[in-house]
């Protein structure tokens, strides 16, 4: 028999131990203040019914899902019409009833509709679990990948942007980070912004281009709206907004003035404003030790498509990796599977973008990066049964214990501590086992301590209660 080479289907990955703690580290984390906000876990299958994916994403995102072929001959159901012209994209009905599911919220919002009676509204749900994407991989783009997505629907109250808004800040900052901006804007300030040049139909052009302007510059802007169907004139109306600078109160008051005729633009103005408020009243008794540096990004414009109020944008300004964060209001989420009429809010979180910046800042407490506290030496059988109880002592101490699982010699066990960063080692010959005097040796510095089973189960209780 051949052997097989192993390898990875490509765009994926493995996860060692010490980086499985660490993800766990930030999972946890931002699970605790989902939790404190009132949001409970959800999960759905890794795999939905084709047609409940198909066509929500767009043409685009259609050709990203993977396809599941049916079990058995799945030949003899395929459309021999199809089968026989190659027609690959209309053969995948007839080959293929599921798929991996490419997103959380498509999932959640048939989920919804699924569960509407036994949901209490708003439903207020979080969702950490990985997708699926064929698009090609390279570095930072993979076809599998988790997100972290918070999500309230049935409700209109603009509360819940503004408690999005201390959830990221909260979260955020528990993590260790200390700078970075949350961006918020509105879509209905955008389409304003539209009507009043008079070209409500190229908003999603028009927010294309400026949303831009970090990367290509005021010029870049203004050399893609004129390519979009924009006229000089168009341009100059637009200047001020792009460029729209000053405090938040500042900039809504400006905005107030450009949009003075448009009904939507000050809407979505009154929406932001709302937004302010309940976040500066809620600080007012807040125990946050930073306050959220929240900015009115008028350029910001991601989800487009979808987003009908607020939107979110979080960048950190520590590391250089853009957006760690994302979301917005949108309206009849469910209308896909005909509940019409339910809106909802959302953000997530970009588990690994975080990761690399808590990794590069080096931002991980020790606890993170823990395994096996202590290890207990096994020289021979006597010393095994002599380790037995004082294992079982740490374990029901909560202390991370391994005894080493055969007798070998001491090199071997410390070579294993090592790799392992294992910080601490029991040894325990036959003079220990005599005198009932271990021996507690400190890895790191090589420190050894003389100390009774009971004292060094104390021991490690004491360091605990010293790092919290």
């Amino acid at each position: 028999m051949s052997t097989i080479k192993p390898s990875l289907a490509k765009g994926t990955r493995d996860f060692s131990p010490q980086e499985m703690v660490k993800r766990n580290y930030i999972f946890d984390t931002i699970k605790k203040v989902f939790k404190k906000y009132g949001y409970a876990e959800i999960q759905t299958p890794s795999m939905e019914n084709l047609s409940t994916l198909t066509g929500k994403y767009g043409d685009e995102g259609d050709k990203l899902i993977f396809k599941i072929l049916n079990s058995g001959d799945y030949l003899s159901k395929a459309n021999a019409t199809y089968l026989a012209t190659m027609n690959s994209n209309a053969l995948i009905s007839s080959i293929s009833e599921k798929a991996l599911r490419y997103d959380l919220t498509v999932p959640f919002a048939r989920y919804v509709v699924m569960h509407q009676n036994d949901i209490t509204l708003p439903f207020k749900r979080f969702q950490v679990q990985p997708v699926w994407r064929a698009d090609r991989p390279q570095k930072g783009r993979y076809r599998e990948f988790y997100q972290c997505d918070v999500d309230v629907v049935g409700s209109e109250s603009l509360l819940n942007e503004a408690e999005f808004v201390l959830i990221y800040q909260e979260a955020l900052s528990n993590l260790g980070m200390t700078d970075f901006t949350i961006k918020i804007n509105n879509r209905k300030i955008l389409s304003g912004i539209a009507e009043i040049i008079g070209k409500p139909e190229l908003i999603v052009d028009m927010t294309v281009a400026i949303d831009k302007l970090d990367k290509i510059g005021l010029d870049g802007v203004t050399k893609e709206l004129l390519e979009r169907g924009f006229t000089e004139s168009d341009v100059e109306q637009l200047k001020p907004v792009i460029l729209l600078e000053g405090t938040n109160e500042e900039k809504l008051k400006s905005l107030k003035k450009v949009l003075s005729k448009s009904a939507t633009g000050l809407k979505g103005i009154a929406e932001i404003e709302a937004v302010f408020n309940y976040v500066y009243s809620l600080l007012i008794h807040s125990a946050l030790e930073r306050q959220p540096d929240l900015e009115l990004d008028i350029t910001l414009a991601r989800g487009l498509n979808y987003y009908t109020g607020c939107i979110f944008e979080v960048k950190t300004n520590e590391a250089a990796m853009g957006s760690i964060g994302g979301g917005g209001r949108y309206d009849d989420l469910t209308g896909m599977f005909g509940l019409k009429g339910l809106t909802g809010v959302g953000i997530s979180f970009g588990a690994d973008r975080i990761y690399d910046v808590l990794e590069e800042l080096d931002l991980f407490p020790e606890s993170a990066a823990a395994g096996t506290k202590v290890l207990i030496s096994n020289f021979d059988a006597a010393a095994e049964l002599y380790a037995l109880p004082l294992l079982q002592h740490l374990r029901e101490a909560h202390v991370a214990a391994e005894l080493y699982p055969s007798s070998a010699k001491l090199k071997k066990q410390m070579s294993y501590a090592d790799d392992k960063s294992i910080p601490y080692v029991v040894l325990i010959g036959s003079d220990e086992m005599e005198s009932g005097i271990l021996t507690l040796k400190n890895m790191q510095s090589g420190d050894q301590q003389k100390l009774t089973a009971d004292a060094i189960v104390a021991f490690f209780k004491q360091e605990a209660i010293d790092k919290n």
